[in-house]
């Protein structure tokens, strides 16, 4: 994001299973991402956008332009719990800088998501 100023808005999403209280998704995590300058953070109860952006692992990052358009997908770090320079990282830059590079996408680490029959959204985390 320091590196993006002005060029994108980001939002992060953490999951909150079925029942699970406010204080199992605000963790230390949620609180680092809030503090990030140009990001919103919020709360996903009932995995409405696990299942709108068919999200099969958390961590995962898409980018979409001003008309909606998907430019990426896939995951910004290179382990879960990395940070720092890595593929995803560096395509989504060379994008919001209208660079001539194209990663489609890129691994995503992190906890597996489910959906099952009845649209129902669980994940393999640990609280």
């Amino acid at each position: 994001m320091a590196d993006c100023q002005g060029l994108v808005r980001a939002q992060v999403l953490f999951f909150q299973p079925e029942g699970m209280p406010d204080d199992w998704v605000k963790t230390d995590l949620w609180h680092a991402a809030a503090a990030i300058p140009g990001v919103s953070v919020g709360a996903d109860p009932h995995g409405e956008e696990v299942r709108l952006f068919l999200s099969a692992t958390s961590g995962q990052a898409v980018l979409y332009d001003a008309s909606g358009s998907l430019l990426f997908q896939g995951g910004i770090t290179l382990a879960r719990g990395h940070a720092g320079d890595n593929p995803g990282r560096s395509a989504i830059e060379a994008l919001l800088k209208q660079s001539n590079i194209h990663v489609p996408g890129t691994p995503v680490f992190g906890c597996a998501l489910g959906v099952n029959a009845t649209q129902e959204v669980s994940t393999t985390c640990p609280p």
